[in-house]
């Protein structure tokens, strides 16, 4: 009997996945992990966050869900959490990977016409004025990373939503595949937590909403996410209280009652039970902290 081949989650290539940091920004180049993968990246995903790749140089075979392609440099791309891809390609190419937390696409998404629950790939000429401008565009993002990392929230983010609204100038996500059934269901829970999770519901509410099961529901949230329903739940009430702790100067009590928790010592407790430490002191850690290193090819 055959056994089913699961489809690995990264953070980094490689590197089990695990939870971002709000508003979590890498950028480097694939050969900057060429020691790791030789060029050859097998079909992966990434559950938290979505990818812009520029390859410049170069060329190779690339995959996106069940759809592969011969390409050479120009070509950029968009994949969004949870799709599928990969790519092979010779130590003559090399491509500028921005990956960019789904918390952070989410803020950007209502400037920008392109669609970042789809993926999108794009090939074309370098003389194409649209084209020099995604060169100059993404090679400032990567300058600007190197110089600034971290610190470059006030810039990094405009230079990416241009990069995304040029991509839907050349031709968005036209003609790519569309996330599996499973798939489009998590995403449609996800979104549908986005918008109600500070209600308190019972599972069952966002059963009937997505007029599915609770079986079928709970198995798209497992497969996509790697959590329950519930669990989906209360990772979101987190994350809205993480970012009003990093980017308030509310109240911790304000910010638990704006998450759905009226009483603050039972808000103190959720917290600490999920990240080890108190509302108070991851706060002040985050604000002193210096900003990190990450990756992900």
């Amino acid at each position: 009997m055959s056994q089913k081949i699961e489809i690995p989650n990264f953070f980094v290539y490689g590197v089990p996945s695990r939870a971002l940091d709000v508003g979590f920004l890498h950028v480097e180049t694939v050969m900057d992990r060429k020691t790791l993968h030789f060029g050859q990246v097998a079909p992966h995903k990434h559950p938290l966050m979505g990818q812009i790749t520029y390859w410049y140089k170069g060329g190779g075979r690339y995959r996106i869900e069940d759809r592969t392609w011969n390409f050479s440099a120009p070509t950029i791309g968009f994949v969004p959490s949870n799709i599928i891809h990969g790519f092979e390609v010779d130590d003559q190419s090399d491509a500028i990977v921005v990956s960019i937390s789904d918390d952070t696409l989410k803020a950007l998404a209502p400037q920008v016409g392109l669609s970042l629950d789809a993926p999108a790939f794009l090939t074309g000429k370098g003389e194409d004025s649209s084209w020099q401008r995604l060169d100059l565009l993404l090679k400032m993002i990567s300058d600007e990373y190197r110089e600034h990392g971290g610190q470059s929230e006030k810039v990094m983010p405009g230079l990416i939503t241009v990069v995304l609204s040029l991509m839907n100038r050349l031709g968005g996500s036209a003609a790519l595949p569309s996330a599996s059934p499973m798939v489009a269901l998590a995403l449609a829970l996800r979104a549908a937590v986005d918008r109600h999770y500070k209600n308190d519901w019972p599972v069952a509410r966002y059963v009937d909403l997505l007029a599915t099961t609770q079986h079928l529901l709970d198995k798209s949230a497992r497969e996509v996410f790697g959590h329950t329903v519930k669990e989906m739940l209360l990772d979101r009430r987190l994350l809205e209280a993480k970012r009003l702790l990093l980017f308030t100067i509310r109240s911790i009590e304000d910010i638990g009652r704006e998450v759905g928790f009226e009483d603050p010592a039972y808000f103190s407790r959720f917290f600490r039970k999920r990240m080890g430490e108190s509302p108070a002191a991851w706060r002040r850690r985050n604000l002193e902290r210096e900003p990190s290193d990450d990756a992900g090819v």
